[in-house]
This record gives C-alpha cells, structure tokens and sequence, in this order.
C-alpha cells in the first residue's frame, strides 16, 4: 500500500469513527444540553449548572461574533452562511434567525443532520437552514459562497489542517468573516520543536476516546491563514471562560438521568464521558487551549 493510500485509509477511518461517535452520542447530549453542542462562555471561576448552561452556549456565539467584529448595522449582516461542524444545527438556527440570513450545515453524522433539519422544520425554518453530510475537507459549495463561515469546535476533527482552514477560504466570499473556535495545544516555546512526552500522552489517550487526529496550536492556525493572505488575523485564549463547562458537564453526567442514558447510548459514548477528566487535567496544566480565530477574506 503506497503512502498516499494508506493516508486515504487513515482518514476514512477516522471519519467513520467521528460519524459514529456522534451518531450516538447526540441524542443524549441534546436530552441534557439541548441543541448547542458546543461549550459555553463563563464568568471565571463560577460554578454553574445544567440550567445556566443554554445561557452560557448563546453568550459564547454572542461573543464569537463580538470578538470577529460583525457589524452591528442590519445592512452589513451577512445573507449567507455555513456551519462546518454543524452537529444538530444550534448555532446555524441561532445565526439565520438573528441576522435573517440562510444558513447551511454540514456534518459527517447522518443522525446530526437528519435531526438538525427536523428541529429545523419544528422551528419554522425549514426555508431559511438546511443540513447535509459532507466532508468539511471537500465542501460541495462553489468558491466565494458564503458571508459568514463558521467552525465552532469541529476544527479539532480535522485530520488535515491546510486542507481545512483552504476550503473555509475557499468558500468565503470576498470580505466575508471567517470564525473559528477550536480546541488547540498550547503554542510551543521558541526552543521547543515538540509537546513534553507526558504532554503527548495526555492528548493521545483523548485523541483515542474523542475520534480526534493529530492536535495543532494556535500559531500553526495563525500560520496557515496567514499563507492565505487572510486580513485582520486575530486570536484570543478562552481557557478561563469556558473552564467551569467540563465540571459542569460531569456533574450532569452522574446524574440518574445522566447514567441512564449513558448506558443506554453504546460503548463510544462511555468512552468519551471517561475521557471528560483527562480534559480538566489538560486545560489545568495549561496544556489544552479553547482557542477563538478571527479573519477576513480580501474583498
């Protein structure tokens, strides 16, 4: 098998894996968390609950826009938009509804989509957001589409990171805002040319429990748009804000609601909920970064 094949393979494996992951996994987040699938944004060092958790999820899409200073004047609102990473389409609901704007969704998890368009459709905005399964690596849309391009914590996914940060250039229209909001390592030292070996072992064992590929910093992120002469590159650590959320998360998954469901949902479920800890050793030992990029393409 030549390199080039045994990459191929690599990917479709993981691939399947995340689609699976997520195909199970998203029932029982959505009966716990609702339909945002992403962290929320936090006072520091508060300690919260499952009912502040919505409010927290709507105030980190809120200050994701903020921080990419989207104009607040109705005639600058973007008209269309693309969630990468969409899960079951929280945020892409959330952002057609406050801007009027079409928004499409794209996952790898037939389950993610197939819901998304039902709370679509429940919603009444079946005509405004739509969702699909597509690879965020070869999006099925023509260059220069979409005024908004969104990536709320799907970056991590992604095998291939030029590839990636490429096709969200690439389908952002001219003077479109792109956002991203990922996990990350943290940047290494001008000495360092790797991670400390207990770092690396840290990400591998949540690489293995979250379907996750190799893990990138948020210089490596800096760098690749830069290559693409992307415009008012900027980038902010969120680790503070968002700590309270994987305690938070714990807490409901103990819960008789929480174990239920759990066991009920399949093996790569538990896995992930028993990985939640490695995550609040690694965001406590400054290795993990909850990283936002902001940038705009060149009109």
């Amino acid at each position: 098998m030549s390199a080039v094949e045994q990459h191929e393979k690599e990917k479709e494996k993981l691939q399947k894996g995340i689609a699976e992951f997520y195909d199970e996994s998203s029932t029982i987040w959505e009966n716990i968390w609702g339909d945002h699938m992403h962290h929320g944004f936090y006072d520091p060092d508060s300690t919260v609950s499952v009912s502040d958790h919505r409010a927290a999820q709507i105030r980190m899409i809120e200050e994701s826009l903020r921080f990419a200073s989207l104009s607040e004047e109705p005639t600058k609102w973007p008209k269309r938009i693309v969630d990468v990473g969409c899960g079951i389409g929280g945020s892409s609901r959330y952002l057609a509804e406050k801007f009027g704007a079409t928004s499409v969704g794209i996952t790898l998890s037939p389950v993610q989509a197939q819901r998304a368009n039902a709370l679509a459709a429940a919603q009444g905005l079946a005509h405004k957001v739509s969702f699909q399964v597509a690879d965020a690596l070869q999006q099925p849309f023509p260059d220069g589409q979409f005024d908004l391009v969104w990536s709320m914590e799907s970056g991590e996914h992604m095998p291939d990171k030029t590839k990636f940060v490429g096709e969200l250039a690439r389908v952002a229209a001219p003077g479109g805002t792109i956002i991203i909001v990922t996990w990350c390592h943290r940047d290494l030292g001008p000495d360092e040319q790797s991670l400390k070996p207990w770092e690396q072992d840290l990400l591998k064992k949540i690489c293995d429990a979250f379907y996750l590929p190799a893990w990138c910093s948020a210089a490596d992120y800096i760098k690749l748009l830069k290559s693409l002469s992307l415009q008012d590159i900027k980038s902010a650590d969120w680790s503070p804000f968002v700590a309270p959320f994987w305690p938070a998360v714990i807490r409901s998954a103990l819960t008789w609601n929480g174990l239920t469901s759990l066991l009920r949902s399949g093996v790569k479920t538990i896995k992930g909920a028993l990985a939640m800890p490695l995550m609040i050793k690694g965001y406590k030992k400054g290795l993990i970064k909850f990283v936002i990029i902001t940038c705009r393409k060149p009109e």
